[in-house]
């Protein structure tokens, strides 16, 4: 890392309507390195990445970029002086090739006859360059997600960016394509990019990261050196407060009742599932990306159809054709992806929440308003959703507060059974444990969880037993006495030979 500096902001402050979503933030970026931008959500890590990029502009302050100011700095701007971002949601055509979307958006990929073969040439060099063996004319949509991410940067190296935005850039990927990604971030900074790179993931940040900048509330808190700040520190900085232990200690145990028991259930890429799910239990999913276990869910919800196999609920044998079925039998599905299949995004919270539940609390043909605000306003409580009102659309809310409409949403249609797949995915560490902290009160009150992670101290830390999946199949089961990390990650990787 050097002591030029290459990008600055200075007394940035964003206003929106109600919200001061940047405050006077001031922070100096130096060429070669990779700074991570840490905080809880809500922070202004997003508002702060959108206005470097020149997507959002700023209510009041000054930009510098490479020693040259600006005051309206659009995304055109930003491109022409080397600034390249790379958001959580790709920004890639799946029915074109590889080629065609790095070569995207640049005066070659405007031709009005496009050189393929000057495309794919180009393309070739600039994978090559980043070491990557991805055919440059396969079509996108045939790509996996790592796969797909390594693209984002390619796209982005033949612009030659000189400051690469990262946000959120593992959220998606497995183990390995996670450890490719980190080892692409390191190449590009031995190159002399400089790279901003936003997560949540603290033990990524602290393998990765040069130096860490803090934001709360909107405000700029402090930048640290990382080999000088350890976790406890980071957390403190993020959440205003010590916080104790990330995983709350569990005050029950699980029941012997058996509430869910699926013997041989197959589809979908799964294979002869077999477990049960007792009163009180959380029971963990690991496994890596693609072994199933999302299938799993979707089919015990009734979102996805099994083709063989019994489910079992509360001693009797249950056919769950769709989702609606699983709700009348008092499974809930708190969804992976969130924003397309958890909420509708573009409604308000107060159309969200009640909407499994308004049959329960409708007078004939007409739905009880007055009951249905009672239990919005409750769960708005309860949960802590952090929204200025019940009329705030969804979409505007932080990731976090996004995930509590969902679990707000299943919770009230009264679900016995939860399946959470991938609960805290994108979630700052003060948020985690709130939702770890209710899902112990809810397994006090008698409800059971099944969650799916692929976070292993998630994983080990909430969980009373473990199903391990690896391609379709379950490879082990292990009792919270017994987890063992590489056991776990042995299983996981298909190994069934003892360690």
């Amino acid at each position: 890392m050097g002591t030029e500096k290459i990008l600055e902001l200075k007394n940035i402050t964003k206003l929106y309507p109600g919200v001061r979503a940047l405050d006077n933030v001031s922070l100096d970026i130096y060429k070669g390195e990779i700074h991570a931008i840490m905080g809880e959500n809500g922070a202004g890590k997003s508002t702060l990445i959108k206005i470097i990029g020149g997507a959002v502009q700023p209510s009041e302050g000054k930009i510098t970029v490479n020693g040259k100011s600006f005051s309206s700095f659009t995304s055109s701007v930003a491109s022409e002086n080397g600034i390249g971002v790379i958001y959580q949601e790709f920004n890639l055509v799946p029915s074109l090739s590889v080629a065609e979307n790095v070569c995207l958006g640049n005066k070659l990929g405007h031709k009005v006859k496009k050189d393929k073969k000057q495309m794919k040439a180009v393309t070739d060099n600039v994978l090559k360059n980043l070491g990557l063996t991805i055919d440059a004319g396969i079509m996108v949509s045939k790509l996996s997600t790592g796969q797909q991410q390594m693209v984002e940067i390619a796209k982005q190296m033949v612009k030659s960016v000189k400051i690469l935005i990262l946000d959120e850039p593992t959220a998606s990927l497995s183990l390995a394509e996670t450890r490719n990604l980190l080892d692409m971030v390191r190449q590009l900074r031995d190159k002399g990019v400089t790279i901003l790179y936003i997560s949540h993931r603290l033990d990524e940040v602290f393998e990765i990261a040069d130096r860490v900048s803090v934001f709360r509330d909107g405000k700029y808190i402090e930048t640290r050196e990382m080999k000088e700040t350890t976790r406890k520190d980071l957390i403190r900085l993020m959440v205003g407060r010590e916080i104790g232990d990330e995983y709350p200690k569990r005050t029950t145990k699980p029941g012997e009742e058996v509430v869910l028991e699926v013997k041989a259930l197959s589809g979908q890429g799964d294979k002869n599932i077999t477990f049960s799910l007792h009163k009180g239990e959380i029971l963990g999913v690991a496994g890596l990306v693609g072994a199933g276990r999302t299938e799993m869910a979707k089919m015990l919800y009734g979102y996805l159809q099994k083709e063989a196999g019994e489910i079992w609920i509360h001693g009797r044998q249950c056919q769950i054709s769709s989702p609606q079925k699983a709700i009348s039998m008092g499974i809930g599905l708190i969804p992976e992806d969130r924003k397309r299949e958890g909420v509708f995004i573009d409604y308000p919270i107060d159309w969200n929440i009640p909407i499994m539940s308004v049959r329960k609390m409708s007078k004939g043909l007409f739905p009880d308003k007055k009951k249905m605000q009672k239990l919005v306003n409750a769960y708005i409580d309860k949960l802590a959703i952090a929204t200025p009102s019940p009329k705030q659309v969804v979409r505007n809310l932080s990731g976090g507060n996004q995930q509590k409409v969902v679990l707000a949403k299943t919770l009230a249609a009264e679900a016995d059974i939860l399946i959470m797949d991938e609960p805290t995915r994108g979630i700052d560490v003060g948020t985690k444990q709130e939702i770890y902290r209710l899902m112990n009160e809810l397994v006090a009150q008698g409800k059971s969880i099944i969650m799916i992670s692929s976070e292993m101290e998630e994983v080990m830390g909430v969980s009373d037993r473990i199903l391990i999946f690896y391609e379709g199949e379950i490879m082990g089961v292990v009792d919270r006495d017994h987890f063992d990390q590489n056991l776990i990650m042995a299983r996981a990787s298909g190994i069934k030979e003892e360690l």
